[in-house]
């Protein structure tokens, strides 16, 4: 099965355009799933039965695996049978015969505005690495990009004039995302009295370590927790609670799902449904804000 396994991850990196942390995870399961039917003498996908993929799966339940890791690798393995039946290299699929139980996702982290706000205001926007801190979390903040699109941006793909990035990350697949005059504003100052500090002129990396290199996604996780602990915020936070907080606080004030979803750069609407939050008083107000029918018109009432 392993010769498959390359074609497979090479089908979902050029047709899919998935990013590079999650082809690593496919290929991952995909290899422990292979060496695991290799020990039970099945060399060939086509050996492979539903009751292999059934042993398979309790095992790692009894071996303690989480249940969202399970689920992970029946997708892996599900998507490569799929494939490899899709491409006439097996004649049945055995996986259509298994209903795995679904995994129900974790709610995401969300900050507060209030926790955010602390959040930005935390560099030392007086010291060179202080201003590049704050101007990477305002970028952050204010276009709900992914932090490895964040580190490979290069100079040339922001406009602090006509407001917006230009992203991709590993993913292939390149945004527009438009920013706010505070964005604007923090990149502004950032370029004009902090980034030539930090590095050489004709370097295009447009967020610099210490070092004069590219920031590394640990460098920048490192980077907010620190200044969430400063804040005095309990939460876990992590790069991606600040692209989860994007997301929130747009729909709370009346974005719309397909926006959000074309901005986050979800290929599925589903992904970005988990951000709109139960709170009825939240529902309440949006309804009250945007339903033509809402309040009674003052012409109305004096009739």
């Amino acid at each position: 099965m392993k010769p498959y396994i390359a074609s497979f991850i090479e089908y979902l990196r050029d047709h899919k355009g998935l990013a590079a942390g999650t082809l690593s995870s496919y290929q991952k399961d995909l290899e422990q799933f292979t060496e695991a039917m290799q020990e039970r003498g099945l060399e060939e996908a086509g050996q492979v039965s539903k009751v292999h993929l059934t042993l398979y799966f309790a095992g790692l339940k009894e071996a303690g695996r989480a249940a969202a890791s399970i689920t992970r690798a029946s997708v892996s393995i599900r998507s490569f049978f799929r494939y490899m039946t899709r491409e006439r290299m097996l004649s049945h699929d055995p996986f259509l015969l298994i209903d795995m139980p679904r995994h129900e996702k974790k709610a995401p982290q969300i900050l507060t505005e209030f926790e955010v706000g602390r959040l930005l205001d935390m560099p030392d926007t007086t010291a060179p690495v202080g201003l590049r801190d704050k101007a990477m979390l305002e970028l952050l903040y204010g276009t709900g990009i992914r932090v490895s699109e964040l580190i490979m941006l290069g100079v040339q793909d922001i406009d602090t004039s006509l407001r917006f990035v230009r992203c991709g990350g590993d993913t292939g697949k390149e945004r527009i995302i438009p920013f706010g005059e505070v964005t604007a504003l923090w990149l502004s100052k950032y370029l004009d009295h902090s980034r030539p500090i930090l590095i050489e002129e004709d370097e295009e990396v447009l967020f610099p370590n210490r070092m004069g290199g590219r920031f590394s996604r640990q460098g920048f996780w490192k980077m907010i927790k620190k200044y969430g602990s400063e804040a005095g915020i309990e939460a876990d936070i992590t790069p991606h609670t600040i692209r989860h907080s994007f997301a929130a606080h747009l729909l709370d004030h009346g974005a719309d799902l397909r926006s959000v979803q074309e901005m986050l750069g979800h290929a599925d609407m589903s992904t970005t449904q988990v951000y709109i939050r139960k709170s009825k008083d939240n529902l309440k107000s949006v309804y009250q804000s945007y339903h033509p029918r809402a309040r009674i018109q003052q012409q109305d009432h004096q009739e």
